[in-house]
């Protein structure tokens, strides 16, 4: 097995956090290198870029690992889960398929415990985020309007909102009918030339990567300076192992390189960003005698706590053509029912996100599966009542961390390198359930406002986007992996930024979090390497 020189620190995965993490410590004058098991995408491979772009998102740009079957994906046992893992593996991570959706979390998201009696406060709160947050929404580009009494005041993104198009504006209106909070949502996408990068041009769907470069994954914001800043970023690099020393600190890596033998990586300091399935499946994979059940998981709550936010999805046809699914596909959104209410018969709650439709195949496809599409000759005629009629609420749930709900490793199914593949446990909670018939009642309620009929609630199994809770923070070293600022309790030179840190999951779409604490976590790494704090 060959052997690389000792670096400084080593990070694990290109993705939001990965990219933000490196970024932010290049700055230190340490010698950084990142793993990343995938590779660069080109621009011009998008399916936005041709016609069959929608044939595309069930082949090589499909959502789901499994179906998608790259060699740079690993295979995910899944079959004991209602909701199906969805992410990306390549430079920029899932951030290259993410919708841009940009909120943050709420002040109330961090003191769950404290207000509502459940679950775990996080060691961190939205003060102490606060200039992170506004760090990343200028280095990510996000759109929005100042102002949303959701939020705190001050919180004013770089650049005006996405427009609301015919689909947003009767949205809006039937929110005002009923007197219900929304806004026009923060977005990862360009509203206007931003710092080298094109505006959106609206060309085609952007979830499956923008090749106009306007939407904000870590390729193009994140990753060109932190490469010009002397981060290197080796591609097609898989670790299978995070290696110990007898007193049980990480002293690197293994990994299959791109000529398909293994090396060894030596660091005085690793960082794992995969996402909260690919951080816990390679922290369980990494035993040792120091750590017969992996990694820093003598509290054994390594892979335990996965959440997902259920996702609820409810859509109507208006009498008239829309936007169809041309660009962005979300613009505004409702925290009405964010915060607990008790007489809905949950705890926390949800976002509505606002979605303009789908697109010409996904609609024939999706209205011939449930039935509104009949064979015969009312095909065409009823055909043309639906396509760029659609639009839509997705309901973004906040799922509670519950101990069973993990990650394990396969004892069979392995990846193309012969690594075990991770196997997922999952089960709604009632919580969740009676949170997902709220929504879905709330959601018919907008629809109708809004003059739409044939109003559904197609499943959404593949909704797995949000991967979090599965070695998450706190002060307690036998509840929790990390303490605060991401070290590991067991291992004082290991640190994790990505989700996998979250002791619950709020109910909005977390990547703007996820980085926001990435370059916390930095800054603090940072600051103590230089007063000599770091492993205090």
């Amino acid at each position: 097995m060959a052997a690389n020189d000792k670096v400084d620190v080593l990070i694990v995965g290109s993705g939001a956090s990965g990219a933000a993490v490196a970024w932010s410590l290049a700055d230190s004058r340490m010698r950084i290198v990142c793993l990343e098991q995938g590779g660069w995408v080109k621009p011009t491979d998008y399916p936005s870029n041709g016609r069959d772009w929608e044939a595309r998102l069930f082949s090589d740009f499909a959502i789901n690992p499994n179906r998608r079957a790259r060699r740079t994906d690993y295979p995910i046992n899944d079959a004991n889960s209602p909701i199906k893992v969805v992410n990306f593996n390549g430079v920029g991570g899932s951030t290259i398929m993410y919708t841009a959706h940009y909120p943050r979390l709420h002040p109330s998201d961090f003191r769950v415990k404290s207000l509502d009696g459940v679950a775990d406060d996080w060691p961190v709160d939205y003060e102490t985020l606060e200039p992170w947050f506004a760090e990343n929404d200028r280095m990510t580009g996000v759109s929005g309007l100042a102002g949303d009494p959701a939020y705190p005041a001050g919180k004013a993104p770089p650049m005006p909102p996405l427009p609301l198009g015919k689909s947003g504006q009767r949205l809006g209106r039937a929110m005002n009918k009923l007197g219900w909070h929304w806004w026009p949502s923060d977005a990862a996408i360009a509203t206007v030339d931003y710092e080298g990068r094109g505006h959106c041009l609206n060309l085609q769907h952007c979830t499956p990567g923008c090749a106009q470069g306007a939407k904000g994954s870590t390729d193009i914001t994140y990753w060109p300076q932190a490469v010009r800043k002397g981060v290197e970023l080796r591609t097609h690099c898989r670790v299978r192992e995070v290696s110990v020393d007898r007193d049980g600190r990480a002293t690197g890596v293994v990994y299959v390189g791109p000529d398909g033998q293994e090396h060894f990586q030596a660091a005085e300091l690793v960082i794992l960003a995969c996402n909260g399935v690919g951080t816990p499946r390679l922290m369980l994979n990494s035993v040792s005698g120091k750590f017969p059940k992996g990694i820093a998981n003598s509290s054994d709550q390594v892979g335990r706590n996965l959440m997902f936010h259920p996702y609820g999805f409810t859509f109507g046809y208006a009498d008239e053509p829309l936007d169809g699914n041309h660009g962005p596909p979300l613009c505004l959104w409702s925290h009405q029912f964010y915060e607990t209410d008790t007489s809905r018969g949950f705890v926390r709650g949800y976002i509505f996100q606002f979605g303009r439709g789908t697109g010409s195949i996904g609609e024939a496809i999706t209205s011939t599966a449930t039935g509104r599409l009949p064979w015969g000759d009312d095909h065409h005629a009823v055909y043309r009542k639906l396509l760029n009629r659609r639009i839509y609420l997705a309901a973004i749930c906040e799922d509670l961390p519950e101990a069973h709900n993990r990650v394990t490793l396969d004892p069979v199914l392995k990846d193309s390198d012969g690594i075990p593949a991770p196997r997922i446990d999952y089960t709604l909670s009632e919580n969740s359930k009676r949170m997902l018939a709220h929504a879905h009642d709330r959601a018919t309620e907008v629809l109708q406002a809004a003059g739409c009929h044939t109003i559904c609630n197609d499943p959404v199994p593949n909704a797995g986007w949000h991967l979090l809770g599965t070695a998450r923070m706190g002060s307690d070293p036998d509840r929790s992996v990390t303490n605060g600022w991401g070290r590991c309790h067991d291992v004082p030179n290991l640190f994790i930024v990505d989700g996998s840190l979250w002791p619950t999951s709020g109910g909005v779409n977390p990547t703007s979090t996820i980085q926001a604490m990435a370059l916390y976590i930095a800054d603090t790494i940072k600051r103590r390497a230089a007063d000599a704090t770091l492993f205090d």
